[in-house]
């Protein structure tokens, strides 16, 4: 039988000091994942206020987890600066006839085209919608229901 020594003081400070360190490290382990939790919940609760919206205006929807997978609980890249120059000229380079080079032309969409990102907008973030209204509404449209 092996005998057994006592451990000294440096090496029972060391376990100490070890087993501290891992209990801070776990801890902070567990707080980013309740508060990424939340705002899956967060991003549950906006997805399907989206997607009633959706249903509502007669669109099919995509899946609630799909939703809160894309735009989160803030709306992401759609919320970004929705009223920017870069995000306006995005829009309209859509809106066009498909064409490259001197052959593309803008179009008049429908009004429907439109719709998802002014519903985005509006649940995401609304204080950003009256703008982006505007410059939907200067758009020329048509509206085939």
């Amino acid at each position: 039988m092996s005998e057994s020594t006592p451990q000294s003081g440096r090496e029972r400070s060391v376990i100490y000091i070890v087993v501290v360190i891992a209990l801070v490290v776990l801890t902070v382990i567990a707080l980013f994942t309740f508060r990424t939790n939340r705002q899956n919940e967060a991003a549950d609760e906006k997805a399907a206020q989206l997607s009633q919206a959706m249903d509502a205006a007669g669109m099919v929807a995509p899946s609630t987890d799909q939703i809160a997978r894309v735009l989160g609980d803030d709306g992401g890249i759609v919320c970004e600066n929705p009223n920017g120059a870069l995000t306006r000229g995005l829009v309209l380079s859509e809106l066009t006839n498909g064409a490259a080079g001197p052959g593309r032309r803008p179009i008049i969409v429908e009004d429907r085209v439109l719709k998802s990102q002014l519903l985005i907008i509006g649940v995401y973030c609304p204080d950003e919608l009256p703008n982006y209204e505007k410059f939907v509404d200067g758009l020329e449209t048509v509206n085939r229901t």
